[in-house]
């Protein structure tokens, strides 16, 4: 009697080999990926494949972008680097871009910035649950407002709106669609085809 086959073909989904398979692929293409919650983790995986791909070639690394956020210093981790590279580096947003995604977004000058037609940016303020003694409290309190205020100055340099726009806008979730996005200096184009990049 014939036994079933329990190997899994290299090629299966979710494998091993299937996925190294399409990571070499995507570092061939000078493609990275930054989709879900921004944590330590993840930017320590793209830090890497971004010192990684500068060594391999100057040529530009495309870095497609969808996250609605999460920890505001990992995602400065990725915005310095972004800019501490040589190779030059298109951000390209896609499904949505919020709070600290937005942030690492911004790392590109604003004619590398590009995005999906169906994208979402979100600016808001950095928000956190702050705990513990009044002494503690008052603390995280004043950094708070520090990172609100340096958001604040990325945002209004990257863009050109004045800090004192940016600071109100963000006072609040401010949601755009990809047009609104663009006339409000976060994107400079809007892509449908990865062509559209050299255009």
């Amino acid at each position: 009697m014939d036994t079933p086959d329990t190997h899994t073909p290299p090629s299966a989904p979710g494998s091993e080999p299937r996925t190294s398979y399409l990571e070499e692929k995507a570092f061939k293409a000078r493609t990275l990926l930054v989709f879900g919650t921004i944590t330590d983790t993840l930017a320590a995986d793209v830090a890497r494949r971004l010192i990684a791909l500068d060594a391999e070639s100057a040529e530009p690394i495309d870095m497609l972008v969808s996250s609605p956020g999460g920890h505001l210093e990992s995602g400065d981790t990725i915005h310095d680097l972004v800019r501490f590279i040589s190779a030059s580096v298109n951000m390209i947003g896609t499904g949505w871009v919020g709070s600290a995604a937005t942030h690492l977004y911004l790392a590109a000058p604003r004619e590398r910035r590009f995005c999906m037609p169906n994208t979402r940016f979100l600016i808001h303020q950095p928000s956190g649950g702050a705990g513990g003694p009044a002494s503690d409290i008052a603390i995280q309190a004043r950094e708070m407002v520090k990172a609100r205020e340096r958001i604040a100055g990325t945002i209004a340099r990257q863009t050109g709106k004045p800090l004192e726009v940016v600071l109100a806008d963000i006072e609040r979730d401010r949601w755009m669609s990809a047009e609104e996005a663009v006339d409000y200096g976060l994107v400079s184009r809007i892509i449908e085809h990865k062509t559209a990049l050299k255009g």
